[in-house]
């Protein structure tokens, strides 16, 4: 998202620079500039929630993090700062619960959410769930890109 394109636009700066500081010296000296980088496709993903028994919390929407967001996600823009922080931070929130770790056998009820499309250059297709402690603490990590459902 922006992270991304400051990345880039860094680097375009960077080149730009050197470009201009070969013509500053000469016509003969000065160097080409390397070819613009592709910019990376935006964020792109669906969230789907069931099994709430709330209408709010329940539906499927498109999220695109791009400058706007886009997209009908009812909390676009906290959604894409959320996953900008993962991103900033180098963490995985789409990442399933260690098969070995301890979970508190709690019950958050029946809600799941499917989340597929495209986040940092790779293919995501993750379940939520709030079926122990260690899910709902991942689903309320990812929060607002899921919908806060706590009874």
């Amino acid at each position: 998202m922006a992270l991304r394109r400051l990345v880039l636009a860094g680097g375009l700066a960077a080149a730009l620079a050197a470009g201009l500081a070969g013509t500053a010296v000469g016509a003969a000296s000065a160097v080409p500039l390397p070819p613009l980088p592709l910019l990376s496709p935006p964020d792109s993903l669906t969230v789907t929630v069931t099994g709430s028994g709330n209408p709010d919390a329940e539906g499927s929407w498109k999220l695109t993090c791009d400058d706007p967001p886009q997209g009908d996600h009812p909390a676009a823009a906290r959604a894409c700062e959320r996953l900008e922080g993962f991103a900033r931070a180098g963490e995985d929130p789409f990442a399933p619960v260690s098969a070995d770790a301890l979970c508190a056998q709690v019950h958050g009820g029946p809600v799941t959410a499917q989340v597929t499309g495209v986040w940092q250059g790779r293919r995501i297709d993750a379940r939520f769930s709030r079926a122990n402690g260690c899910e709902i603490d991942r689903w309320e990590n990812v929060e607002p890109l899921l919908p806060s459902v706590r009874g």
